[in-house]
């Protein structure tokens, strides 16, 4: 297995909760340490880890939900459809519905189709969907 230079390590309040939801979007467990309450999982290339919070963790402050204010996590999929459709047939709700975005990169307007959803314990996660790019210039 190959790591990704930047992984996200989530404290989350319940490994088994967190596992349902992101595995429920297509999130793929590539290993668990039950015996220390982390998993590791990937989507099309993104990596993060879960860690059920215990006292002696790096925890930096009281945890209080929503946790992971003030950072949203951005993944690029290919298709964010799939991903809607998962959370529609739960009935989890969006934070940010599906909208378009065009952003000036440069000289260039990159184009994403993006929603956000916060995971059980408030971690904000935007899923977004590659629509291409134009010379802003011309």
């Amino acid at each position: 297995m190959r790591f990704n230079t930047l992984i996200p390590e989530l404290t989350v309040t319940d490994l088994r909760t967190s596992l349902n939801f992101y595995q429920a979007l297509g999130f793929r467990l590539e290993y668990e340490r039950s015996e220390d309450k982390v998993a590791f999982l990937s989507l099309e290339g993104a990596q993060l880890m879960l860690e059920q919070f215990h006292p002696t963790g790096w925890n930096v402050a009281p945890l209080e939900r929503p946790f992971g204010r003030g950072i949203n996590i951005q993944i690029e999929v290919a298709d964010i459809g799939p991903l809607l459709g998962a959370l529609e047939d739960r009935l989890y709700p969006l934070y940010s519905p599906i909208k378009e975005h065009w952003r000036r990169v440069d000289s260039q307007q990159i184009g994403e189709r993006e929603f956000l959803v916060q995971d059980p314990d408030g971690y904000l996660l935007r899923f977004s969907q590659y629509l291409g790019e134009f010379d802003a210039e011309s």
